[in-house]
């Protein structure tokens, strides 16, 4: 595994090549071929990337919303980011945790600190959360999962969080077991660049210089058992067009090795961060259009696995790009700990990056349901075992919409009745209402579960 690369970088500056102008027929047959809901290969999603024509955008677009809601609906899962530490022993030049930086004020949350923070985002209606470590030798798997258990630990069956999904350092297999017995979610960790020079020189010091070792690490994460794995890009390092290429050949290894592709997918960009040089300036810019193009293809090449985009973006592009097949989203954000406690909304010292969306989780709902969106804190499919290929048996088919639409109502109905302001209440009621009556089959299970939620009944699921 350690001499192999499945990264071939040669094959991917080929295709780039042969297809940077795609004739209209082209697309025009890729598109029609991508409704199947069968993925691209990677000479299709090439072609897809060199589209220029506003008109051939267009369809893009709308295929891409079309695939996200056949497969997902209008569902829009919502989570928050809980960083535990922001002490690191790596030198990254795009990240404001790097180690040599000095004016950063380190932090490291004790017990009883994480558990106040999960107290603060519970309290506000959070069941989801991603739990964020910088990478230091001292943070063993052992600690981590220790950190993992004292979250679930907290609070109660109305204010308690319900699924953990963990971004962290690399690990060796027998360390991923241990944080798979604490119950984790999904494991996500970015290769940040796929292109190996370019890894090698904006990573200075640290385990993070191991190029290798990063890639092949959703690898040991499914030797563990740990189905569920998230991988993502950091745009601005190289050409995008290059890391989707990339990004393709990592899904479809681990499609190829352990039968099952990425759970989600990431896609942020490099936002501005404390003595981070590369922060200021990115190498390779990666606009708005590029980015709505991104994801509209990823969502084709992939169809299946969840795509993310957090508060890193600006509260009006998230809104717009929504309609491109983004089916999870953060919330209320805030990116160093303690944050939450914190009165101050960006703590430049001790933060990883700067927050572009700063509106509060019911604000974001409150957005998202005027959109014509569903907001879910759902986490059944964790839960009940929907995992790697379980979840891809029930999602390739469409039918894991069967589950997705009524949990995705509890878990808003839940929300509504106990956090939401009144003006948030009042229209995702409406929402509510509208939505119900797409559940089929399952229409007088929401409505037992409907009236035992109004009961006062919570954590309700299929």
């Amino acid at each position: 595994m350690d001499s192999a690369c499945f990264i071939n970088e040669k094959q991917i500056f080929e295709l780039l090549e042969a297809n940077n102008k795609p004739d209209h027929h082209q697309i025009e047959d890729i598109l029609a071929k991508a409704e199947a809901k069968r993925g691209l290969s990677l000479e299709e999603t090439a072609i897809l990337l060199s589209i220029q024509g506003e008109d051939q955008l267009n369809k893009l677009y709308q295929t891409a919303k079309k695939i996200k809601d056949e497969i997902y609906g209008n569902r829009v899962v919502i989570f928050a980011p809980l960083y535990v530490t922001n002490e690191c022993a790596n030198v990254c030049e795009y990240c404001g945790f790097r180690a040599d930086n000095t004016d950063l004020h380190r932090r490291t949350l004790t017990k009883d600190e994480l558990q106040l923070e999960t107290q603060i985002l519970t309290a506000t209606g959070h069941k989801r959360l991603l739990l964020v470590y910088g990478e230091h030798p001292k943070f063993t798997p052992q600690w981590i999962a220790e950190s993992i258990e004292a979250v679930y630990e907290t609070g109660d069956n109305k204010n308690k969080i319900r699924r953990i999904n963990v971004n962290t350092a690399p690990m060796d297999v027998s360390g991923f077991k241990i944080i798979k017995e604490a119950a984790i979610g999904t494991y996500q960790c970015f290769q940040e660049t796929y292109h190996r020079s370019t890894y090698e020189k904006v990573h200075l010091k640290g385990m993070k210089k191991d190029y290798l070792y990063r890639l092949y690490t959703h690898h040991r994460a499914n030797q563990a058992g740990i189905d569920d794995t998230g991988l993502g890009v950091l745009f601005g390092l190289y050409d995008w067009k290059f890391e989707i290429l990339a990004l393709l050949q990592h899904s479809f290894d681990l499609e190829k090795e352990f039968g099952v592709g990425p759970h989600t997918i990431s896609f942020p960009r490099i936002e501005p961060a404390l003595n981070a040089p590369l922060s200021e300036c990115p190498p390779s810019l990666v606009t708005d259009n590029d980015l709505k193009k991104i994801i509209a293809v990823v969502r084709l090449a992939i169809p299946y696995s969840g795509i993310i985009l957090t508060t890193r973006e600006q509260a009006e592009f998230r809104k717009e790009v929504l309609e491109l097949g983004v089916s999870q989203i953060s919330a209320g954000s805030r990116t160093y700990p303690g944050a939450y406690k914190d009165e101050k909304e960006n703590k430049r010292d001790m933060q990883q990056f700067t927050i572009g969306d700063t509106r509060s989780l019911d604000d974001t709902i409150k957005d998202i349901i005027q959109q014509g969106f569903l907001p879910s804190f759902c986490t059944s499919c964790y839960r009940k075992g929907r995992t790697g290929h379980t979840f891809m048996e029930y999602a390739k088919p469409g039918d894991i919409h069967k589950f997705c639409q009524p949990n995705a109502v509890f878990t808003l109905l839940e929300y509504l009745l106990d956090y939401a302001s009144p003006e948030t209440k009042e229209l995702g009621l409406k929402r509510i209402q509208s939505e119900t009556s797409n559940c089929g089959i399952f229409n007088h299970i929401i409505s037992d579960m409907y009236n035992r939620a109004l009961a006062g009944e919570r954590d309700l699921m299929l």
